[in-house]
């Protein structure tokens, strides 16, 4: 029993350690309650009904969860697509209202080259904005601040002070930046020659034109809502028409930039409706946040159990064997699908905060929202794989996962540092001729793709009408990255995962434990429903007393 074990140890010097494992009370446990009990602690939750007759509240939970949480993603993504979709078609609205012949760009922004261009385009955009009433089709209108109409706002950025002389190779910049903005109210008449006339304003490209800014506001309403039983909300569009010319290469860029603002319109009225619909979804919210509340209580307690019953065991494998218990056998205590059960109920409680909020109408969101909904409802579904694990013919996919980590790890590690040098190589050499090399992130897409096999020729042949050297820099690069990372390293990725899938094929074949851990409880022999499980004692050792961690 322990309490010979014990005093064994507090001989050797070990007396907090020991006294705190002997110490229980009226009851001494033996060695083979304690093997019963850790045989218990890593039962499946049938197992534990057939053992104690204790309900799978967490496995209750869980599929629970899964249909609640699925039902919420699903009523928030539709939300969330309508309001998404809305905003995008006003942009395009945007762009073909106020950009002159402008049919869809989807190759590139539109361009200007010349001034007389750039004034009627400037003219085009005041006059567009100016009688708009009469031009859109949709529900677009001006923002109103105490009575008056938010105006138009044109703003010219250039160099301070600007000498330049490319005839001559001479040129003098002050790199200072200077702003000049002039304002435009709705329903303004306009001429050809207000902008000349107004008092300081005019584009003047012989200063080094960095930009020119055209800033103007509108309001809508979403009423595509109303369709799907939802409160529309109101729109407030603060709209930047940039012409950006700091490449100074002949060549300027028109591009529309839009920021919205979604809120609660100030009066509204839908006949028919007495928002109970609304009532319905903060209510259904409302089950969802106390599910996964009761989920995360649940999964915390299990945890802190675990932890417990961890130092437990390497109290007493210390003490009655002499040995110190492996990290892998105590990791075993820490059980991974609780964490990520406990990170998916506080993702989907802060998200259901957050649909709440935009629901009412208090937040908007939305974006975050639906990260934090959708990866905890993923989360969800792939939590329900630990309950399958406890089926042998469908753990083998969870326990090649888990044994393979440590060395997919590794091997990663290695791999990064090679594909982030070709990524940097790449950027940098063949950036300035291949638009999927621009940037560094469109290298590492780029590269991706090719590591599985997509989109190769297209790469390959957009690189034939460049200068000789950079043609077969690109030829040896791309010959070498693709032969080095699809015939070698993922192979080898594969290898390793095949090799752990053999290991544990052998290890279920021959039935061997392969931890201290599981062979120590190999030997109890006692089934769930044998009765011997009913008064295994549950107290923790140390019974959470100061002398045992002092």
């Amino acid at each position: 029993c322990f309490s010979v074990v014990c005093f064994h140890v507090c001989a050797l010097s070990h007396q907090e350690f020991a006294s705190c494992f002997c110490h229980y009370n009226s009851l001494e446990l033996t060695v083979e309650d304690f093997r019963r009990r850790l045989k218990y602690f890593f039962m499946n939750p049938c197992e534990k009904y057939r053992a104690r007759g204790r309900k799978p509240w967490k496995l209750t939970i869980q599929i629970l969860k899964i249909a609640i949480t699925t039902i919420q993603l699903v009523s928030f993504g539709l939300s969330n697509e309508m309001m998404v979709t809305f905003k995008d078609e006003n942009l395009m609205t945007f762009r073909n209202l106020f950009l002159k012949g402008y049919k869809d760009h989807r190759h590139g922004s539109l361009s200007l080259y010349t001034k007389r261009d750039v004034n009627e385009h400037i003219h085009y955009i005041i006059n567009r904005y100016t009688n708009l009433q009469n031009l859109t089709v949709g529900n677009l209108a001006y923002e109103l601040i105490n009575g008056d109409y938010t105006p138009l706002t044109l703003c010219q950025v250039f160099y301070r002070n600007s000498t330049i002389d490319p005839e001559n190779d001479t040129f003098d910049i002050d790199p200072h930046i200077d702003k000049d903005c002039i304002s435009i109210h709705p329903m303004q008449s306009l001429s050809n020659d207000t902008l000349a006339t107004h008092p300081n304003f005019s584009l003047d490209f012989r200063r080094w034109l960095l930009s020119v800014n055209i800033y103007l506001t509108l309001k809508t309403i979403n009423l595509q809502t109303v369709r799907h039983h939802e409160l529309p909300d109101c729109y407030d569009f603060h709209i930047v028409i940039v012409f950006d010319n700091r490449a100074h290469s002949g060549k300027i860029k028109v591009d529309i930039e839009n920021d919205v603002r979604i809120y609660e319109c100030s009066d509204w009225n839908v006949e028919g409706t007495s928002g109970k619909n609304d009532y319905l979804l903060l209510s259904f919210d409302s089950v969802v946040f106390l599910a996964c509340f009761a989920s995360l209580i649940l999964c915390i307690r299990s945890v802190v159990h675990g932890i417990q019953l961890q130092f437990e065991f390497s109290i007493f494998f210390s003490a009655y064997y002499n040995k110190t218990v492996s990290w892998s056998d105590r990791m075993e205590f820490v059980n991974g699908w609780y964490i990520l059960i406990i990170v998916s109920d506080i993702m989907t409680i802060t998200g259901s905060v957050l649909k709440i909020g935009i629901q009412t109408k208090f937040l908007t969101n939305y974006d975050v929202c639906s990260i934090l909904l959708g990866t905890a409802t993923m989360l969800v579904w792939v939590g329900v794989i630990r309950y399958l694990s406890f089926f042998k013919k469908y753990n083998i996919l969870i326990l090649t996962l888990r044994a393979a980590l440590p060395n997919v790890f590794r091997f990663c590690v290695c791999a990064a540092i090679i594909y982030l040098g070709y990524c940097f190589c790449g950027w940098i050499v063949l950036g300035p001729y291949h638009d999927k090399f621009r940037t560094l992130a469109k290298v590492t897409e780029c590269l991706f793709s090719l590591l599985n096999g997509d989109d190769m020729f297209s790469t390959f042949l957009r690189m034939r009408d460049k200068t000789y050297m950079v043609w077969l820099f690109s030829r040896l690069y791309l010959y070498s990255f693709i032969s080095i990372f699809i015939y070698m390293v993922l192979s080898l990725f594969i290898a390793l995962i095949t090799d752990t899938y053999e290991t544990i094929k052998h290890h279920q074949k021959d039935k061997e434990p392969v931890s201290q851990l599981q062979a120590f409880i190999a030997e109890c022999i006692d089934q769930p429903e044998s009765g011997r499980y009913q008064n295994t004692d549950e107290s923790t050792c140390c019974m959470f007393s100061s002398g045992c961690f002092g």
